[in-house]
């Protein structure tokens, strides 16, 4: 499966610019991080299903998430594929999302992911990191940004907040990264909350 970026996504981005600012006034922090050329990976925590609309309204780049295959079905299946995203199966080890994703990557361009696999509904702070992240910024050399979204999505409130912090360096032990990756959303998240 190729991806490519697409035009759906440049009409519906500013749109979505002007609503989540209007309704949200979301503080950005870090947003020269996402200064860099060539293929970019974008993870971080799973507050919301309106995360991916935050980083879309927020990032220049067009972003191709990795979604769940059930967003490809239904109604909403011309949204999701409009907007460039990837089917994932989460029902099994999908190596054809890892692909897809990897070769768009060597495209050079900007894949979005949220490491804990879902929404975080639990009463911790994050929840386990899958590898995938770390594992795709190995095989493609590109560039990993962690990013973290603290409080809470209440209208009209200067309550929600986005952190893009400085790229991430990977190194031969894929576990020990992710480690990193996860314990650095979660050191932040937890400073927030204090």
């Amino acid at each position: 499966m190729k991806i490519k970026n697409t035009l759906f996504y440049k009409i519906v981005k500013p749109i979505l610019f002007f609503l989540v600012h209007l309704l949200y006034r979301p503080t950005i922090i870090g947003k020269e991080n996402l200064e860099i050329e060539g293929p970019i990976i974008l993870a971080g925590n799973h507050t919301k299903w309106l995360d991916p609309i935050m980083l879309v309204a927020i990032v220049k780049r067009q972003i191709h998430f990795l979604a769940k295959i059930e967003l490809f079905k239904g109604p909403i299946s011309f949204i999701t594929k409009g907007m460039g995203a990837i089917p994932v199966n989460r029902k099994i080890h999908d190596k054809k999302a890892l692909e897809t994703a990897i070769t768009s990557l060597k495209q050079g361009l900007c894949i979005g992911i949220f490491p804990e696999g879902t929404i975080n509904r639990t009463n911790d702070l994050i929840m386990p990191f899958k590898i995938g992240a770390v594992k795709m910024t190995k095989e493609t050399n590109a560039t990993l940004i962690p990013f973290v979204i603290t409080g809470k999505y209440k209208l009209f409130r200067k309550n929600i907040k986005i952190e893009f912090l400085k790229p991430l360096k990977i190194s031969e032990n894929l576990e020990k990264s992710n480690q990193e990756l996860m314990q650095l959303v979660e050191d932040k998240i937890r400073k927030e909350q204090k």
